[in-house]
């Protein structure tokens, strides 16, 4: 089966009645956990960027809490995962501010924990991944908010 485009998909969809669309979202939000997410940040919690981050912040503190730093070997895969349930996240809101606060947060999380990520080559590619993921999306904001952002950043890089 061919998807549609998304052209075509709005068309029709601004052709249904409100009923049908509220059916339509509900059958979509069953069919995938990603889907359900996504709605239920849509509906709830847009409204609160700022809210909405804290609780991102919030869970990677829980994540960190939890990593077996003894162990280098789990504490990357338990940091991986971190930043892949993060991303997700992130994902969802589609704000370039929210992504370069939490990618932020996550770094600092990482350099404070203790956790001897320059010992390991993997660790250390992820943290310089994340940099350039963050600098490239300053890049795209306003240039008053490059500037906190930057400076902001200036204390991870090193």
């Amino acid at each position: 089966m061919k998807a549609a485009s998304i052209q075509e998909i709005k068309q029709e969809l601004q052709a249904l009645p409100p009923a049908q669309l509220t059916e339509l979202c509900l059958r979509l939000a069953r069919f995938k956990k990603d889907n359900k997410e996504l709605l239920t940040y849509l509906l709830f919690e847009a409204a609160d960027e700022t809210s909405y981050a804290g609780s991102i912040k919030k869970a990677i503190d829980e994540e960190f809490e939890g990593l077996p730093k003894p162990n280098l070997y789990l504490t990357k895969k338990s940091l991986r995962k971190v930043l892949r349930v993060t991303a997700k996240q992130i994902r969802y809101t589609g704000s370039a501010q929210t992504q370069v606060e939490v990618l932020t947060y996550f770094l600092r999380k990482l350099r404070q924990s203790g956790i001897p990520y320059k010992d390991s080559p993997v660790l250390v590619n992820l943290y310089k991944q994340q940099l350039k993921k963050i600098r490239t999306v300053i890049d795209s904001l306003h240039e008053d908010l490059q500037h906190d952002y930057l400076k902001a950043l200036q204390g991870l890089e090193g």
